[in-house]
């Protein structure tokens, strides 16, 4: 290791540095297009027929790139999980089945841990998948299917550190990762039910029922409540709103601390009104299965904060309002 100060820092030189990785890998990319061909689409076909589960393999940063496209497969529809080379040898070499798919990510192709592994993954029968810079390797040989991830030149100024190479393996993972989703149907739905914790998921799993206040929690009186004890339900509710409900259980209207407010501003006389005198009638509503999502757009679209939830049958069973939402954090 060199010892001494270190070089002065030169901005111009580490911008230039910059631009001339962004040019050498967006080109080792590019370079992937026209080699993207027959092999690309047998692999498809064969990780969409596989009975089991596709393993990834690799070492060093092609194993980096290697759990990061297991991970997207996986997340994507295509069951598929990373098993390090080394420890294969020492026991995980267990995880493989017969059923399984093997993809293996090398750029030289001549990998010691990934080499050794070849003969008992063609004992096993599984078939084996290529990516690799280098089409005459050990590696490219033994594949059932090749995918040449061959870059001109890395990045690294001393052609040393992965740089180009690995980002055309992961391009390639991306691309296989794509094409499969597309060809199982893979949908917005599927991605968020393997994603629950994420912000997708709870916009497109969370359902209305799933946060709404119900039963004592709902505000509501009949249309012919006094006014002071309409009042009265929405302070003890704490909504700043309460439905009014017929006797058939459906939603007549509902008055908010806004439609109060319009009242006092007009001078109303509000001693002796009922609930239905002062209720806006015809309530924005939506079902219990619906989405949390598409009462948070209902609101947004109406510029209100509350919405009243019924059932199939369309009588009321409970509200949802924006503190519900963002707790739930659906917006």
């Amino acid at each position: 290791m060199a010892t001494g100060p270190a070089p002065a820092f030169d901005p111009a030189q580490a911008l230039r540095l910059a631009r001339e990785t962004f040019d050498i890998e967006a080109a080792a990319v590019l370079g992937l297009k026209a080699r993207t061909g027959d092999a690309f689409v047998r692999a498809v076909q064969a990780m969409l027929q596989v009975r089991g589960r596709v393993v990834v393999m690799g070492m060093g940063k092609s194993g980096h790139i290697g759990r990061k496209v297991a991970a997207t497969l996986a997340s994507t529809g295509t069951p598929a999980m990373f098993v390090h080379p080394a420890e294969a040898s020492h026991g995980d070499l267990g995880m493989i089945k017969s059923i399984d798919l093997v993809l293996a990510i090398s750029n030289s192709g001549e990998v010691d841990e990934v080499v050794s592994l070849l003969p008992v993954i063609k004992r096993l029968g599984v078939t084996l998948v290529a990516i690799t810079g280098n089409a005459k390797s050990t590696l490219a040989q033994h594949a059932d299917i090749l995918l040449d991830s061959g870059v001109e030149k890395e990045a690294c100024p001393l052609q040393l550190a992965p740089t180009a190479s690995t980002t055309a393996q992961l391009a390639l993972g991306d691309a296989l990762a794509v094409a499969l989703l597309d060809a199982r149907g893979f949908r917005t739905e599927d991605f968020a039910r393997s994603h629950p914790g994420g912000s997708l998921g709870r916009k497109l799993l969370t359902h209305v029922s799933d946060i709404m206040r119900t039963g004592a929690g709902v505000p509501r009186v009949g249309p012919n409540t006094a006014f002071p004890d309409l009042m009265r339900e929405m302070s003890t509710k704490g909504l700043g709103a309460s439905a009014i409900v017929g006797d058939d259980g459906r939603p007549q209207g509902i008055f908010t601390d806004g439609d109060l407010r319009r009242l006092i501003e007009k001078g109303a006389d509000l001693r002796a009104v009922k609930a239905h005198e002062v209720m806006h009638r015809s309530p924005r509503t939506i079902r219990r299965d619906a989405l949390a999502v598409e009462a948070a757009e209902l609101m947004e679209e109406h510029r209100i904060t509350s919405v009243l939830v019924v059932d199939d049958q369309g009588l009321l069973c409970g509200v949802v309002n924006s503190n519900d939402l963002m707790r739930a954090k659906v917006i």
